[in-house]
């Protein structure tokens, strides 16, 4: 990932880009979404762990940090004789847009307050006009 923002803006940047740039998703956390949005169905931790060729615990981690970004949903599946189990599919994507819209609003707003400073912090007295 690029060091500064205008290394960013230099670089080609592909959609599943924004899972890294705006909530830090790892490679790992990519390939768990990507499973899951190619699945016709919601999935277990079991099979997502098979799918991505990963231990149970380590694509669990990698499921935590995308329910936590709200790019999946989790559900509970409940057994006839009790129990139950969870299963995680995509979270809708509109609704994922817009809060990713709302971070970016968020982000520029707090962005502009610091240039804002910046301006007040280091500007000089403009040279008197000679005559």
């Amino acid at each position: 990932m690029a060091d500064s923002m205008s290394e960013m803006l230099r670089q080609d940047m592909a959609c599943e880009g924004l899972l890294e740039c705006f909530h830090g998703l790892k490679a790992l956390d990519k390939e768990c979404f990507r499973v899951l949005v190619d699945s016709e169905e919601p999935l277990t931790i079991d099979e997502i762990a098979e799918r991505v060729e990963r231990e149970r615990s380590t694509a669990y981690r990698a499921i935590q940090r995308l329910l936590q970004t709200g790019f999946i949903r989790k559900e509970q599946v409940n057994y006839e004789q009790g129990g139950y189990y969870h299963v995680y599919e995509p979270a809708d994507p509109d609704r994922v847009a817009d809060d990713m819209q709302r971070l970016l609003n968020d982000w520029y707003a707090q962005m502009g307050q610091l240039i804002g400073e910046f301006r007040e912090k280091y500007a000089t007295e403009p040279a008197p006009l000679q005559e």
